[in-house]
């Protein structure tokens, strides 16, 4: 499904990390981890085509792709369902009931209201709702657990486990704090690619 050979990116001429390999299948989940600053987000953000790498090839097969960042992407004057129905009619992928979907990620409650008003975790589940949305076979993910309490961590693993076994795949940085552990698991450790 996505495929990176010899992936590197440099800043200022200085490599952000050592060159990335990797072969993802649908169904398998690529946990990217490493220390704060060894460029997780700037290759997440190279596989999805926002950064262009400086050396090597990815090859992406997958059937659409949706990417979560640090960056949210939600618009603070809408309200989460506003939001959600914008995005759905954006992708045009979709016919779910975005009133579902709310639900689902545990917005019920928040649901007219406007984005500017959510709490840090309220706005990461408005975020992640998009995903549902997006009908996409391949998820990138940067720190989707951050800002989450322990019911919100539950449901990410409970909607990236439902995209595993419907046959998608997925590329998740993380720190660590929290880490899924499924067979189809593997990691990815970077490794700085500055000299010391």
């Amino acid at each position: 499904m996505l495929t990176a050979s010899q992936i590197n990116f440099e800043r200022y001429f200085e490599p952000v990390f050592q060159p990335v390999n990797f072969e993802l299948n649908s169904g398998e989940l690529l946990l990217v981890t490493g220390a704060n600053g060894c460029g997780k987000t700037t290759l997440i953000r190279v596989l999805a085509d926002i950064l262009h790498p400086t050396s090597g090839q990815i090859e992406n097969q997958a059937a659409g792709m949706a990417y979560v960042g640090h960056y949210l992407g939600i618009k603070d004057d809408l309200s989460v369902l506003e939001n959600l129905r914008f995005m759905r009619d954006f992708l045009g992928t979709s016919n779910r009931d975005c009133a579902d979907v709310i639900r689902q990620v545990g917005l019920s409650r928040v649901a007219e209201q406007q984005a500017r008003t959510l709490s840090a975790g309220q706005r990461k589940r408005c975020a992640l709702a998009r995903l549902l949305l997006s009908e996409t076979e391949l998820w990138l993910l940067d720190e989707p657990y951050s800002n989450l309490d322990l019911e919100g961590i539950e449901l990410v693993d409970r909607i990236l486990n439902d995209h595993l076994q419907s046959g998608g795949a997925c590329v998740l940085a993380t720190h660590g704090a929290h880490r899924p552990e499924w067979p189809a698991t593997r990691d990815c450790f970077l490794v700085s690619g500055a000299v010391a």
